[in-house]
């Protein structure tokens, strides 16, 4: 069962990955945004269709405009997609512009702004540290500056598009089940505070009422799936995510007030990320290009050395800002796995698969063309892909470059002079793409190699598959114990959909996946 849902998780991943994270985002926010458009029309929500276009139009030019001249004056590349989902995001938390009063837009028109400046001004080495259409929102309601936020898009009518664009979202950037621990509690606590207020009341409970107010009425959906799950304001470890994701269900099911104003919705998310920035503090860091080469006939290593201090475990990855002219769809961010080791710092290594693609996507000509002596920024180290503790019996499957993050923990291992049980199966389309082999060989991993072709002058401890297709008997006749083995397996989301059901009898099985450059 676990097995077949990984398969599934891993192929629509695979389809979403030909978008990057921000244009899926930008995209579901503007399928969201028409949508609640026509539904105004039928009176299904609460603005009038005049106002939500006059509300983002206010909201997006002013964004744009600000985010432009910082950007500008930053000498940093303009991103639009960042500027409209900015915009899109404020359109729903606050009131639009009833009978467009001017103080209500000009309330409007700074929320915007706000958001926008807090993407500067409120950050650390490139690291939000608010959610910026969060923050705009939080000080125009507080300081009633024209206007506040009222969250319009909890209504039943939107409930399911939410539901369903949000879930893509979630899926694309795997938080699914943090969101998910941020609307259990916070429905929960809903349901907790309804009872109270109305026992105290002396008026009756109707459990049936109050879960439809607190799911079908509330903005909870839309604050996990498009607030709450921004990476840049996450901190790197999954136990530390769902830490956030709880506080801010407390807070944002029950407001507490403070004061004039309470601390619910933007609010309790806004001290959500401060507690996230707590801990993932070290923010961005800078690396100097040093060396790229090929390894493989259609594998490229880039060498960095780090600018500052950079800290990660082995199998994390980071992700890599390239910034370039006219980007695709895609972005200018992505996400690699760290080929080196945590003890090889400060020299970091990636990987990534090249000229096996005939258009290769406008980052990756980007990425090919920065030469020794280049400076990107690594954004964040994220990832729970690690060892598990003590001494269980690890299985490592590896398909093609996915052997990356297994590189990084056996050299750890290597130098921490730790000992572990280790069996690593890599599969390569070729012998001449097995990379990492004398790096692999040196560490003493038992290696089962799933190659068409036998490969020349393996290690003692390397053995060949003869030829098979890694499936369960073969992997099996490989590695006999594999029950009592804690099964990792890296690679292309289809690859791992494949792959997934030959690992059932396994112990554990943590997988992870990349879509591509």
């Amino acid at each position: 069962m676990i097995t077949a849902f990984t398969a599934v998780r891993q192929r629509v991943l695979a389809l979403l990955g030909a978008l990057s994270m921000y244009r899926l985002v930008l995209f579901s926010l503007l399928a969201l945004a028409l949508l609640a458009e026509v539904l105004s029309f039928a009176g299904l929500v609460a603005p009038r269709p005049l106002e939500i276009l006059v509300s983002f139009v206010v909201l997006a030019a002013v964004i744009s405009l600000v985010d432009a001249a910082a950007q500008r004056l930053l000498h940093l590349p303009w991103r639009i997609e960042s500027s409209l989902v900015t915009a899109l995001i404020l359109l729903f938390v606050l009131a639009p512009a009833s009978d467009f009063a001017p103080a209500a837009l000009g309330g409007l028109a700074l929320a915007g702004a706000l958001a926008s400046v807090s993407k500067y001004l409120i950050a650390w080495r490139g690291r939000h540290i608010l959610n910026p259409a969060a923050f705009g929102a939080a000080v125009v309601t507080i300081a009633h500056l024209g206007t506040s936020s009222s969250w319009w898009v909890g209504t039943p009518a939107l409930f399911v598009p939410v539901v369903v664009l949000g879930l893509l979202v979630l899926w694309r950037t795997e938080k699914v089940r943090i969101v998910l621990v941020f609307l259990v509690i916070a429905i929960a606590v809903s349901l907790l505070r309804q009872y109270v207020q109305l026992t105290q009341g002396g008026l009756p409970f109707d459990a049936g009422q109050a879960l439809s107010f607190a799911v079908l009425q509330s903005p909870y959906f839309f604050l996990g799936a498009f607030m709450l799950s921004e990476p840049l304001t996450l901190p790197p470890r999954r136990w530390q995510q769902f830490s956030v994701a709880a506080l801010v269900g407390v807070l944002a099911g029950w407001p507490i007030f403070l004061g004039g104003f309470t601390l619910g919705q933007e609010r309790a998310l806004l001290i959500g990320n401060l507690l996230a920035f707590a801990f993932a503090v070290r923010g961005s860091v800078r690396l100097t290009l040093e060396k790229r080469e090929f390894i493989t006939p259609t594998v490229q290593e880039l060498t960095f050395r780090t600018r500052s201090r950079l800290r990660f475990l082995a199998g994390q990855y980071l992700e890599l800002d390239v910034p370039h002219r006219r980007p695709d769809a895609r972005g200018t961010r992505r996400e690699f796995s760290i080929v080196s080791a945590p003890a090889d710092l400060p020299t970091l290594r990636i990987a990534y698969k090249d000229g096996d693609q005939k258009h290769p996507s406008s980052y990756k000509r980007a990425l090919a063309a920065a030469q020794p002596g280049a400076t990107l920024a690594v954004t964040g180290t994220w990832g729970d892909f690690l060892l598990p503790r003590g001494d269980v019996p690890v299985l490592m499957v590896a398909a093609g470059i996915g052997v990356t993050p297994f590189v990084s923990q056996l050299r750890q291992l290597q130098a921490t002079g730790e000992k572990r049980d280790v069996v690593l199966v890599y599969v390569a389309s070729d012998p001449a793409e097995l990379a990492f082999r004398e790096e692999l060989a040196a560490t003493g991993a038992r290696v089962a190699v799933f190659t068409r072709e036998e490969p020349k002058n393996l290690p003692a401890h390397w053995t060949w598959a003869q030829g098979a297709r890694l499936d369960a008997a073969a992997l099996e006749a490989n590695v006999a114990d594999i029950a009592s083995r804690h099964a990792f397996i890296s690679g292309p989301p289809r690859l791992i959909a494949d792959l997934a059901p030959a690992l059932q009898k396994a112990r554990n099985l943590t997988t992870d996946a990349f879509a591509g450059y």
